[in-house]
């Protein structure tokens, strides 16, 4: 296990964000092979991640993939670096509603053995800061916090005051951020604008953050924390060992571009492992699918954003038609089922999904316990899935005759979600392949199965 330390804060809205991408860049700038990693099943800001690390963002989720596999991912995904940045998610605690803080950045944190670089937003407070990180501190002392980052600071006076009370209860400070808007990532309904969709704005954005983070922090001292963290022995995560190999090498297209960027790095590890040829798919540019495309993967993201110009492309959309209809295995997520519906607000999409997708003002959001209630290119009835729903649109038709999921909602009753035709599984549910990483290999043989009849049919 590489040296580590995990970045929390009180609650959200503090900085974490700003702070551990610009301890990712500053300290990759300064020579260091850096592992980004997020806490929980957030896909914006590993995006940031990757554009400081020129690495994959990769996310640590006990609740999505079971507390036992996170330190064996973690080993993963920090294969040959000199250290690694895990920003938390929300408050330090903050987990899954309803359990002891399952999921949380301490949780995380424990399970990796990592200090904490805890991150104040220090506006409107002063000495009182120090009860704030004395009860922090005290509220579970199995979490080591092992240094303090002061942000949003307003002058030499402000921050002399803080340095005081964090001297109080004896928190060393690593760094001082001052109040600055040119720190800020932009933001819309589902929190930040992703990096791919930023472009060449979120590489300015992180550059100037990391300018700010090597100016104000202490990088040889993140450096120290980071080592203090103690050896551990554990398996690192291999998608070979995961998944069965399939005879064939079934090309499958993975949706990507700035339309559909909610996906994990360990997906597409998992189906190249399975035996599948991977190729990635703009669907803003691309005009059709690659050639002998057998099976197709439609992650989340924002197609909301992107609608006219997804129905522009009426060659791919008519491609991806064509293959669902023709009986090719499709697995789509969140956005991807939005982009196989009639319509996302008016504008005409594929039409493999009767039913009209549009923004609305709720929120849907949390986890879901989740079964499959009949056997799909993705699943056996019967099997079960802790998966995440993150947004704000609506289908006209929440399920299909046979719908992808069933679960039971915060009042018990049961939720139909989905859509199962023929072999394409659609649904709102967010999941993790790492923990499911049959699921994958199911998804790959019948790709394989159907390159088998397309190249017999030919």
């Amino acid at each position: 296990m590489v040296n580590r330390l995990v970045v929390a804060a009180p609650a959200s809205g503090s900085g974490k964000t700003t702070v551990a991408t610009g301890l990712m860049a500053a300290l990759r700038r300064a020579g260091d092979r850096v592992a980004p990693f997020k806490v929980g099943p957030d896909y914006i800001d590993p995006g940031y991640h990757s554009v400081a690390t020129g690495r994959p963002g990769r996310n640590l989720d006990p609740v999505m993939v079971g507390e036992h596999r996170v330190a064996s991912l973690f080993a993963h995904g920090a294969r040959g670096c000199d250290l690694a940045v895990v920003e938390g998610v929300m408050g330090l605690f903050d987990g899954r509603v309803d359990t002891e803080g399952v999921g949380s950045t301490a949780h995380v944190a424990k399970l990796l053995s990592a200090p904490v670089l805890f991150v104040v937003d220090a506006r409107g407070q002063s000495r009182s800061l120090a009860a704030l990180l004395h009860g922090f501190r005290g509220y579970d002392p199995t979490v080591r916090l092992g240094g303090v980052v002061l942000n949003q600071v307003g002058s030499a006076r402000h921050e002399h005051v803080l340095r005081g009370a964090c001297a109080e209860v004896g928190l060393e400070v690593l760094g001082v951020l001052p109040r600055d808007d040119r720190f800020a990532l932009p933001s819309r309904h589902l929190g930040l604008v992703t990096a791919a969709e930023h472009g060449p704005a979120a590489t300015a954005a992180v550059s100037a953050i990391a300018d700010a983070v090597a100016r104000h922090v202490d990088l040889d001292a993140v450096r120290r924390l980071a080592a203090e963290a103690p050896a551990m022995a554990v398996p690192t995560w291999d998608p070979r060992a995961e998944v069965e190999p399939v005879a064939g090498t079934p090309t499958i297209a993975v949706a990507g571009g700035a339309a559909f960027t909610f996906g994990y790095a360990e997906q597409v590890e998992l189906l190249a492992a399975a035996g599948a040829d991977v190729v990635v798919v703009d669907p803003l540019r691309d005009e059709t699918l690659p050639d002998g495309t057998a099976g197709l993967v439609l992650p989340g993201g924002f197609p909301e954003q992107h609608a006219a110009e997804l129905s522009a492309n009426e060659g791919l959309r008519a491609a991806v038609a064509a293959l669902a209809r023709g009986g090719g295995p499709v697995h789509a997520e969140c956005g991807g089922l939005l982009y196989l519906a009639n319509s996302l607000d008016g504008a005409p999409m594929c039409g493999v999904i009767d039913a009209e997708g549009a923004m609305t003002p709720r929120l849907t959001l949390g986890y879901r316990d989740a079964v499959a209630p009949q056997d799909s290119v993705l699943a056996r009835a019967g099997s079960r899935i802790t998966g995440h729903e993150f947004h704000r649109t609506a289908l006209s038709v929440p399920h299909g005759v046979k719908p992808a999921w069933r679960w039971r909602g915060h009042d018990l009753r049961p939720v139909a979600e989905g859509f199962v035709l023929g072999r394409v599984h659609a649904s709102y549910l967010h999941t993790h392949p790492a923990s499911a990483p049959e699921a994958v290999t199911r998804f790959v043989r019948a790709c394989a199965s159907e390159s088998v009849r397309s190249e017999a049919t030919r």
